[in-house]
């Protein structure tokens, strides 16, 4: 990604590197500052969902990005966390005034962010970018918030979210079809078997032959007779 440094003059960078340092050291409730050492023309998020909206519960992750105009224009807002919401656009691009017409340069960061805060709290069907949400919180609300709070638990809740695990660095163990002592305790039961079987076997002809004896006996006994 391009970075803006060498293209805004100093005494713009000077504003700059002191408002995200104010932030950093005093943010608005609910939101984390991770300013950049190497770019301070993006800085970098995380906003808390806030109670009583399908997001609460979730942390966010957002960018701004301070274009080589700023601050003569606004920002550019990027949801990093997928999120349902009217307002922002299916590459995580934010749509809110204060980010467009309503942009002064006076406003500052601090007010940017706390703007897209409330936006959790407040949706704009009108300047919808996702129009599936913004017609469901029109004529579904208890749809449009169902569907809001299940992409918050699997993509803003951190271990709650069922996101996928990276695999764990090496090479993986393969699967068996068994466990090897399984399959020695199966082949003793085999042997076993067979040896069962041969005892057996060697127990029927034992009788076979002392019936047999016992039938020839009283053969004899009878010619005697």
């Amino acid at each position: 990604m391009n970075s803006n440094v060498e293209n805004l003059p100093p005494q713009v960078l000077r504003l700059v590197y002191k408002e995200v340092s104010a932030l950093a050291a005093d943010p608005p409730e609910g939101i984390k500052i991770y300013p950049s050492e190497e770019d301070i023309t993006e800085l970098h998020t995380a906003i808390e969902g806030p109670e009583g909206t399908p997001y609460a519960g979730g942390v966010f992750r957002m960018r701004l990005v301070l274009g080589k105009d700023f601050p003569a224009a606004p920002p550019r807002g990027y949801f990093l966390t997928k999120i349902f919401h009217p307002n922002v656009g299916h590459k995580g691009e934010i749509c809110v005034n204060v980010l467009k017409r309503d942009w002064k340069a006076e406003l500052g960061l601090r007010h940017v962010l706390l703007t897209i805060k409330c936006l959790l709290i407040h949706p704009n069907p009108e300047s919808a970018l996702n129009e599936e949400a913004g017609k469901l919180l029109l004529e579904d609300y208890k749809e449009y918030a169902s569907r809001a709070h299940l992409l918050t638990e699997i993509h803003a809740m951190g271990g709650k979210s069922g996101a996928p695990q990276e695999p764990a660095d090496g090479p993986q163990p393969k699967k068996h079809a068994g466990d090897p002592n399984k399959r020695v305790v199966g082949a003793a039961l085999v042997t076993n078997g067979v040896a069962t079987n041969n005892l057996s076997n060697s127990s029927s002809s034992g009788n076979t032959n002392i019936v047999a004896k016992k039938k020839t006996d009283k053969k004899r006994a009878l010619r005697r007779l």
